[in-house]
């Protein structure tokens, strides 16, 4: 068992809802992120996982378990990688964090460069390799887009992107329209009911996100 697992702690993913939370990692208000989240009432922030070394350490394992058991299944929803491709910033840590657990090379894609330029890739690759793209939060899928267009303006095939978080807002079908899978080990919804279930969080703030969860989700499904 890891240390990072303490008694009566859940174990596998619920594990990540109880360590952001512990954390101060889940937050309730009104919040603004980017062009995608307006005016949500809860706000998850799995970049507080750095300052806690062994935490960081569990979520490599948790991921790496995961990616493993999906590539035993039989129809593998997870295809093989040579490479772990970290979306900077927030995806960067994790990645490095999983790239040392399962001792697969790592790499990124420098965002500060213009679309119309060959992409700059910052490791060591061949064009032909394949990467998993790991990030912390998927929310539009922005910045998971941008990676994935870079990466194969090098050369190099992405099937595949592994999240901690994800808060159902876009990414996903952003990405199955390029040809690319996301795993998330918990989405914002599962990661709520589960505070809640554990009287981490109280019920008005609870009702709250899961109201504003299901608008975004009638709203997505309208514009599809």
């Amino acid at each position: 068992m890891s240390t990072s697992v303490r008694p009566g702690e859940p174990k596998g993913r619920l594990w990540l809802a109880e360590s952001l939370w512990r954390l101060g990692g889940v937050q309730f208000g009104d919040f603004t992120l980017g062009r995608t989240v307006r005016n949500s009432p809860v706000y998850v922030n799995p970049k507080l996982l750095i300052a806690r070394p062994e935490a960081l350490s569990h979520v490599a394992e948790l991921l790496a378990e995961e990616l493993q058991l999906a590539q035993a299944r039989r129809h593998r929803p997870v295809e093989p990688f040579e490479l772990i491709a970290g979306v900077p910033i927030g995806g960067l840590h994790v990645a490095t964090a999983l790239s040392l657990r399962m001792r697969v090379p790592l790499l990124y894609a420098r965002p500060d460069q213009p679309e119309d330029e060959r992409p700059q890739i910052e490791g060591i690759y061949r064009p032909g390799q394949s990467a998993l793209i790991v990030d912390d939060l998927a929310t539009g899928g922005g910045s998971l887009v941008a990676t994935v267009e870079r990466l194969r303006r090098a050369g190099l095939y992405v099937r595949d992107a592994a999240v901690l978080i994800t808060r159902e807002q876009g990414a996903r079908g952003r990405l199955e329209a390029m040809g690319v899978r996301l795993h998330p080990l918990l989405s914002v919804e599962v990661l709520l009911t589960y505070l809640h279930g554990a009287n981490r969080i109280p019920d008005e703030d609870y009702r709250r996100a899961l109201q504003y969860l299901d608008r975004e989700g009638d709203a997505r499904a309208a514009a599809q």
